[in-house]
Formats: C-alpha cells, structure tokens, sequence
C-alpha cells in the first residue's frame, strides 16, 4: 500500500492522561514541546486529527508564526465519518485548506474553496478506514502526515501497523480519573497480544520528558 510517511506526536500526564475526566484540554507541553510540535507541523504535508478532538478542542492545526517564522500552513485532515464537523469549527478558517473524510453518505457541504470534503470507505465500526484514508492522501501528494489525536484515531493507526514514529511528551503532572482520555483509546488490545514499540531516543525538553518511539 502507497502511503505517507506517519508520525504520531502526543503529550500526555505521568499518568497516560492526555485530558481531563470531562475531556477538557489540559495544557501539558512544556513552551519548548510546543515549538518542537509546531516546527513538526511546519515540516508535514498534513496534520490529522479525528472529530471527536474538533468538538472538544476546536484546534486550529496551524503553525503559529511566533513560534516558526514565515510558517508553512499544512493541509488540515479531519477524519469525520459521521459528517459532524460544524461550519464555524476553527480548523475550517481561512489559514490554510482542509480536508474532511466522511464515510459514504454523510458528505456536506461547507462554504469556502479551501474546503475539500470527499467520501472514503467505512471500517467494520463504521469509522473512516484509516489505510484508506492514507491511500487518499498519498494520491493528494500527501509524503508526510503528522496525527495529533485523539485517542481513538491514534489507537486506530496504531492497530493498523501504518505508523513510522511515535513522539510521546510526558509532563511532569497527574490528571487522575478512570475515564479520562489516554494517549491510544479506541477498543484496545483482546489478548496479551501488545502492540511492541522500540524506544530510539528519550530526553528532557524543558520541565518533561519526550520518548521517540517505532512501532516494532
């Protein structure tokens, strides 16, 4: 399968926590984490997050210039398989072009020429077939994909053995709470069959630690 290069970057608790119990988003980077996420943005084709991180975070996903001047914009990727991305979500500005992937029959219309909305197959959950959607984007020229989250997408990538790197930040807090998201949600491992990763590099950037990890 002809794909783009994925990395996954993520920050997250001491404890695995990457919100709050309500899903509220927490800051956890460190001002030198986030100049290393805004300079991997700069260097992606596009950035990818799932619905469920637009209706709680309602990110931008763009490279803000006080931290990379003369930033390039990447292409903004919102895998929205149910077509519930709302028309005034702050990913939809102006900045730079978007990209949302809905499963069949749940396609809209936004207003804008830099918004692009197409169709990609369903997986067995009814979610946008996450090697699909990398099929999509590499036929766009998409040569690198940097996915921010949530939860369940990472976890989807993850399972689907489609990512090359894996940048995990640790701040140096606790967020507590049974329900609170994780770095990889989704339905999880059904054995003791872990999904094995190879750590290349640990280091303290700033007041955290960030591990960079492959997937074995």
């Amino acid at each position: 399968m002809k794909r783009p290069h994925v990395t996954i970057n993520c920050a997250m608790s001491a404890d695995g926590k990457i919100a709050s119990p309500s899903r509220r988003q927490l800051r956890i980077s460190s001002e030198e984490d986030l100049q290393r996420m805004y300079r991997l943005r700069h260097q992606s084709d596009a950035v990818l997050v799932g619905i469920g991180t637009i209706l709680a975070d309602n990110p931008k996903l763009t490279v803000k210039d006080s931290y990379i001047p003369h930033p390039k914009q990447p292409l903004r990727v919102i895998l929205d398989s149910k077509g519930r991305t709302p028309p005034d979500a702050l990913a939809l500005n102006t900045v730079s072009n978007t990209l949302i992937l809905t499963t069949k029959g749940h396609k809209r219309a936004y207003e804008g020429p830099h918004i692009e909305v197409m169709e990609c197959q369903g997986d067995d959950e009814g979610f946008v077939d996450v090697k699909k959607a990398l099929e999509l984007l590499s036929q766009k020229g998409i040569q690198k994909l940097l996915v921010e989250g949530g939860g369940t997408v990472i976890w989807s990538f993850l399972e689907e053995k489609v990512v090359d790197d894996l940048f995990v930040y640790i701040g140096p807090c606790i967020i507590g709470g049974k329900d609170a998201p994780t770095v990889a949600d989704g339905k999880g491992i059904h054995d003791e069959n872990v999904l094995p990763l190879k750590i290349i590099e640990v280091k303290q950037i700033g007041s955290g630690v960030l591990i960079h990890y492959h997937p074995c």
